[in-house]
């Protein structure tokens, strides 16, 4: 496991904190889930992207190939 350093805005870090607090976990457990979380949603979007492009683009490149 790699550690990551990162600077945060008092408002940001702030907020962070309350999270923590409320859910009772840690600020490192919050912040690892809620990058985790973003970076599926960025996977799912790209994947559902290339998807409608080939689906739109198919007759295209069937006659291309």
């Amino acid at each position: 496991m790699k550690t990551l350093t990162i600077q945060l805005s008092d408002e940001t870090a702030d907020r962070l904190e309350t999270l923590a607090d409320q859910l009772g976990m840690s600020l490192e457990e919050v912040a690892q889930v809620s990058i985790d979380d973003q970076l599926k949603r960025l996977d799912r979007g790209y994947e559902e992207a290339a998807e409608e492009v080939l689906s739109k683009n198919a007759e295209l490149y069937q006659r291309l190939s």
